[in-house]
């Protein structure tokens, strides 16, 4: 057992009072570290600073979130910085930084950090690497797929992401190819350690499905798929409304329920319109990730069309509630998917998709063994792995300044 740290984890994707469930891996992640050999966590989380006289709905949201507030067993701080959307995006992390820096000083003269822990690598990242120089304190940053997948494609972005990656004194990716990705980012010289997400066992376990679907209004005789995550281009419903449609004339008392919101809301009610789904395929509207468990649990199949994701944590809730899924092979699902028993990689194409939810639909699934293997990886054994590297890394940074 490595010893007592205290670490300041930063990023802006933390669960706050006006978005419960943003971050809430990373939330799950620190709080469980923090719970561990007494370690000590304190988190800053920077928000945009909105003035009071935009009444813009994306803005205002930013106006109700506090500057200190308690999630769980976490002191939360929210700093403010300047930002315009788009305009401000090359020059976010400087913001952030620069926003962050008084109340950081001043923490870490309270607590005495032993190291950065920041989470997602651009922007968040290479704030927290220019806090770490100016504290001289060590960064560690966590790869979470977006800033990895794709916004090295911007080109005044590419350059920053490389930056922070080789001044970090550790990183973190959450599956194998967003590893690689950093390596050939940054060169092969950069130290990444894989860990990926965990499931909380105490959220996330089988239900009856019976007693599931009377909760949620559900027929008990239909064949239940279910979808979560925003409704967004990258997350591929586009392809999985026409894959549902090719088997729903086999499978007539099949539905497909999609839990999420987002901008392309209105492009797939037309076409769920368009293909005669309505009342086939709902749009659920948004769901917190407290009652998703019901709706795993009433699901014979769970389904993921992405085009890109880290470390798609809907597959190991959806596994750990016994409920086999459906989902395309990107980036760290395969990690998820690890054998046949738990589910179907399939490829991002309609007739793919089609085939891979007729598969599952006549399989017969052990849910008790989905769900039992699902559950071992927990954010217990996540926090112990976070534990021993970022020891690993303090032990490094110390005997590099005493040879230095």
């Amino acid at each position: 057992m490595g010893r007592y740290l205290k670490v300041l984890t930063y990023t802006s994707l933390f669960p706050n009072k006006v978005q419960p469930d943003l971050g809430v891996f990373i939330y799950q992640r620190m709080a469980h570290f923090a719970s561990r050999n007494t370690n000590s966590v304190v988190v800053v989380a920077p928000i945009p600073y909105a003035p009071a006289w935009i009444n813009a709905p994306r803005w205002k949201k930013w106006t109700g979130i506090p500057f200190l507030e308690q999630r769980g067993n976490l002191s939360v701080y929210h700093p403010v910085y300047p930002m315009l959307p788009l305009i401000s995006l090359p020059f976010q992390a400087l913001l952030m930084f620069l926003g962050s820096l008084p109340l950081v000083r001043k923490l870490h003269r309270r607590f005495q950090f032993d190291v950065i822990d920041a989470h997602f690598v651009y922007p968040d990242g290479l704030a927290g690497v220019l806090l770490g120089r100016a504290l001289n304190l060590p960064t560690v940053i966590s790869a979470r797929g977006t800033d990895i997948n794709l916004y090295p494609d911007f080109w005044s972005i590419r350059p920053q992401i490389r930056f922070a990656l080789r001044k970090a004194a550790g990183t973190i990716a959450v599956c194998k190819s967003l590893g690689e990705v950093m390596s050939t980012l940054a060169g092969p010289a950069l130290d990444v350690r894989e860990i990926g997400n965990g499931v909380d066992s105490s959220r996330f376990f089988p239900l009856d499905q019976e007693q599931a679907r009377r909760e949620l209004g559900l027929p008990s005789s239909a064949q239940i798929l279910v979808a979560v995550g925003a409704l967004v281009p990258r997350k591929g419903y586009h392809i999985l409304i026409p894959a549902f449609a090719q088997i729903a004339e086999r499978f007539p008392a099949s539905q497909l329920h999609i839990l999420g919101e987002g901008e392309s809301r209105g492009e797939l009610t037309r076409m769920i319109k368009e293909r005669g789904l309505a009342g086939r395929v709902q749009l659920q509207g948004s769901c917190p990730n407290s009652r998703l468990r019901s709706w795993y649990a009433a699901a014979d199949v769970s389904c993921l069309a992405s085009s890109r994701e880290g470390w798609p944590n809907v597959l190991l809730e959806s596994l750990a509630c016994g409920t086999p899924v459906v989902a395309t092979g990107v980036w760290g699902t395969p990690e998820v998917i690890t054998s046949p028993d738990f589910g179907i990689i399939v490829e991002q194409t309609i007739s793919s998709i089609a085939a891979g939810l007729e598969t599952a639909l006549q399989k017969r699934w052990d849910r008790e063994h989905i769900a039992d293997c699902a559950r071992k990886r927990d954010w217990n054994l996540v926090a112990q792995e976070v534990e021993e590297y970022l020891n690993i890394v303090l032990k490094r940074t110390s005997e590099d300044h005493l040879a230095g």
